[in-house]
């Protein structure tokens, strides 16, 4: 039987990963997506986690989802509300001394959650730190455009970005008739553009014709073994060249390695974003959380 203990402070949290974390001190944070209790995005995470074979010290950022299917704009609320949150969640990993790589899983709707909060750390710190050095967005339930102002604000060095896609993913079809007919990013074709985002550091896998049990297709990440043997190759830094990739051409590499380590530096000077910074007031709070009884507060 496996059992669920609360870590009441900080410091618990480090003695946890000093006692899980594997040779090269990887941290692997899932933030779930829309419609997910807290059990749902637990019992999801685990079995990405099992499947996967992954030995990352696995942390799962919990959202307060509603969890109902006719609650999406409560849980795109939740998911605003939580970006400080996991914005210190990124910052407290990556500055740890016992932390060397940071890796972001996040699907559906948490994609967005977790693009914002990398644009909200390169925001506050100026740049996004180095260990942060992959970060994956499963069928990411994002406006198109948003993105592409968010991609631009993480600033110059970013974490290498890995993208699934379907355009046949019926629940990213949904969102964009409720955000006004505005393509999402996960089920859009990207495939036209693979070349130009790779220039910059993303790679997009499309999974249309991959089956699922998910008659919705949108789970596919974590519910196909062939896409769960993406992600394994992904976390563990191993490389992959798109004819690995194919998967006797069902499965689209849009980029020559999925598992290339990111060539970054720290930045130094500002982000690049001056009409942002004229746009958006500066965070009224300046401390970091910290973890008081099981959760972040400030």
């Amino acid at each position: 039987m496996v059992g669920v203990d609360k870590v009441a402070t900080e410091r618990h949290v480090f003695d946890w990963f000093r006692k899980n974390r594997n040779a090269k001190r990887q941290v692997l944070i899932f933030v779930h997506g829309y419609n997910n209790s807290y059990a749902d995005a637990v019992f999801r995470f685990a079995q990405i986690v099992h499947d996967a074979g992954t030995d990352a010290a696995p942390i799962l950022f919990a959202w307060p989802s509603r969890a109902k299917v006719f609650d999406y704009l409560y849980d795109k609320e939740s998911a605003n509300y939580s970006r400080r949150a996991l914005e210190d969640l990124i910052l407290q990993a990556s500055m740890s001394p016992d932390v060397d790589d940071v890796t972001i899983l996040a699907h559906s709707m948490g994609t967005w959650l977790a693009a914002e909060a990398l644009r909200g750390v390169a925001m506050r710190k100026n740049w996004i730190p180095a260990k942060v050095r992959n970060v994956v967005l499963a069928s990411p339930d994002i406006d198109i455009d948003v993105f592409r102002r968010q991609f631009v604000e993480m600033g110059p060095n970013k974490p290498r970005f890995t993208i699934f896609t379907s355009t046949r993913d019926k629940a990213l079809e949904f969102s964009r008739l409720l955000s006004g007919g505005i393509s999402r990013v996960g089920g859009t074709d990207l495939t036209p553009y693979t070349a130009v985002l790779e220039e910059l550091g993303v790679t997009v896998i499309d999974t249309s014709a991959i089956a699922s049990g998910d008659p919705l297709g949108h789970n596919a990440y974590a519910d196909s073994p062939e896409i769960v043997r993406l992600l394994a190759q992904r976390l563990g830094g191993r490389s992959l060249t798109a004819g690995e990739a194919k998967f006797s051409d069902r499965v689209t590499a849009a980029a020559a390695s999925l598992g290339r380590p990111a060539k970054r530096k720290t930045a130094k000077g500002p982000v690049d974003s001056s009409e942002a910074r004229k746009l958006l007031k500066r965070e009224p709070v300046t401390s970091t959380g910290q973890i008081v009884d099981g959760q972040i507060s400030y």
